[in-house]
């Protein structure tokens, strides 16, 4: 259904919603309550777009309305005419409209039947986020999150965006010489997150082969050590750093051994060398079978490194407990793709176990109407 909330310029807020119909409301100062009723957006061709084939849908609108301002004009991004879905777009000069279709913005792309997307200024630039299933195991209810850099024309409208494995160009380099969270991830391969007992979230999950990409890491004129916040209620594992690839250049390794649970943390710190210049970092970890460690976050020092000011702070969150037990995890041998398990009665809900034969439900956009 897509809920999307927009604070206009002169403080109202609008919430939008809905399929197969358009609606907003305008919410009062606290957010959470509205005045004025449900308001139903006439859907129209001029507005969205003509469908054929469907007397009881005559649009092109299906759902999930993004709605933003841009140089006093309003946009109305939206999923259409599922199945499969692609992204359209209309314009307006209110919050309320009236819409003009204005047409597409991404076709029909991808292994996902279903496609959501947003829009954003950042750092001068601006961005398209979309769905896919481009990730193993991905599809319509295992959908990935992707975004691509965009430039509007001078007339404001919206050109052609095509789905793309390289995605926009970085905004700019990552300090390695503070401390850095371990979920700070590029790319990855094998690794999940979870709730750490020291504040936040740590990359846990961790077997042998599995890696962490980092994008666009400055070093500058070199660093000597590699500092870790890690645990393993195993017998350990080693991370390894390596550059350009998770088989690149090896500039240093460190041996984390079993601390006794999962959440029981410890700071190791190896030798760096070679690390010069800004290089994507793969952390790389290696060990036997099974789990092999957690890891909370990072940081390298030398070079560039002004000293320890630099390093941020984080308390302990007592909001994120977890138990030092491994009861989540399943031996490798027994874990399983996802795949469906059970759906309810009104073919809405599903229940999915995924790889690691986590129970996890879904919501089959497709029939939730």
């Amino acid at each position: 259904m897509a809920r999307l909330l927009l604070v206009d310029d002169d403080g109202q807020a609008y919430l939008y919603w809905g399929n197969p119909r358009l609606a907003y409301v305008r919410l009062n100062s606290d957010m959470i309550s509205y005045s004025g009723g449900i308001n139903y957006v006439q859907l129209t061709a001029a507005g969205f777009g003509a469908r054929s084939g469907s007397t009881g849908r005559p649009t092109l609108y299906e759902e999930g309305p993004w709605v933003y301002k841009r140089n006093g004009l309003y946009y109305n991004v939206f999923a259409a005419e599922c199945c499969s879905e692609f992204i359209a777009y209309s314009t307006a000069p209110s919050a309320t409209g009236p819409w003009t279709y204005r047409g597409t913005v991404m076709p029909r792309q991808g292994g996902s039947f279903t496609n959501h997307a947003g829009i954003i200024d950042y750092a001068g630039g601006s961005y398209f986020f979309y769905h896919n299933g481009a990730l193993p195991g991905g599809g319509g209810y295992t959908r990935s999150v992707a975004v691509e850099k965009f430039a509007y024309s001078a007339d404001g409208t919206i050109p052609t965006i095509n789905m793309t494995t390289a995605g926009p160009p970085q905004v700019g380099t990552l300090d390695p010489f503070v401390r850095q969270e371990a979920e700070t991830i590029a790319w990855s391969s094998g690794v999940e997150t979870e709730a750490s007992s020291e504040g936040g979230v740590n990359v846990g999950f961790i077997e042998n082969g599995d890696h962490i990409k980092v994008k666009g890491v400055a070093f500058g004129s070199g660093a000597t050590a590699f500092t870790a916040r890690a645990a393993s209620g195993t017998g350990g594992g080693r991370i390894e750093l390596r550059l350009g690839s998770p088989t690149g250049t090896l500039v240093g390794t460190c041996t984390v051994n079993g601390t006794g649970g999962w959440q029981n943390w410890t700071t190791v710190t190896c030798p760096v060398s070679g690390a010069t210049g800004t290089r994507d970092l793969y952390l790389r970890f290696t060990g036997g079978g099974g789990y092999l460690l957690n890891l909370d976050w990072w940081r390298f020092t030398g070079g560039g490194d002004p000293g320890p000011h630099r390093e941020r702070h984080h308390e302990p969150s007592p909001a994120h407990p977890r138990a030092d037990g491994r009861h989540r995890r399943l031996d490798p041998a027994h874990r399983h793709r996802d795949r469906l398990v059970d759906r309810d009665a009104d073919q809405r809900l599903l229940l999915r176990r995924d790889d690691r034969g986590h129970r996890r439900l879904y919501v089959d956009d497709a029939s939730f109407r």
